[in-house]
């Protein structure tokens, strides 16, 4: 799976000379945490809705409503903006985005095409793929299991469960205790609980969760 795949788009970009309040407003209205900040088609920024409240003057200020719209008015995207920004393409496999995403502590990155943003990958994007990888919205019975970190491993669990009419809605491979094993988490449907637990049993080494 490829970021232009899942990414956002068309985008929702800012300019630099906007507003922080007509930003915030935005972002709200819009129902986005954060935004591109774009100048002449070209990308200078990006901006989140915790920078800009971050800017805003403290709740317990001793500012007037009126001395605080005036200080918030003259405060600009330019002023709170990162101006460092981690891209990525719309070819980039959808686990390196996250992989940079997690890496360097962001929430999003601007997907680019020929120096131009046209799309944005977030959080959120990568959460609705996790629930589709790990099947959330289809039922079945779910299992984690420990196998061994040998090749054929898992094509014993997904043969001996084929052969019993099941069909498998997800599949997932994660690190397991050490590096002799692997743990497993996968959904089928098609076989009943009991069915599952005592085909599987004789393959695995533990089953952790079954349900």
């Amino acid at each position: 799976m490829l970021v232009g795949e899942r990414m956002t788009h068309p985008v929702i970009t800012i300019t630099p000379d906007m507003p922080i309040v007509d930003a915030l407003n935005l972002m709200k209205s819009e129902r986005i945490r954060r935004a591109p900040v774009v100048k002449d088609g070209r990308l200078v920024g990006i901006v989140s809705d915790k920078d800009l409240l971050n800017a805003s003057p403290s709740p317990v200020s001793s500012l007037s409503v009126w001395e605080m719209n005036y200080l918030l008015s003259k405060i600009t995207i330019s002023e709170v903006m990162t101006k460092k920004v981690l891209t990525i393409t719309e070819d980039t496999p959808i686990e390196e985005a996250a992989r940079i995403m997690a890496d360097n502590k962001v929430g999003g990155l601007p997907v680019m095409r020929d120096d131009h943003v046209v799309g944005i990958i977030t959080e959120t994007d990568l959460f609705k793929v996790f629930l589709e990888l790990m099947g959330a919205r289809e039922a079945g019975v779910r299992v984690t299991a420990l196998v061994p970190d040998q090749p054929g491993e898992l094509a014993k669990v997904t043969a001996a469960l084929s052969e019993k009419g099941g069909n498998f809605i997800a599949f997932g491979q994660f690190i397991g205790e050490n590096s002799s094993n692997r743990l497993i988490t996968f959904k089928v449907k098609g076989v009943k609980l009991d069915e599952v637990r005592k085909v599987v049993e004789p393959i695995v080494e533990q089953i952790i969760d079954i349900r």
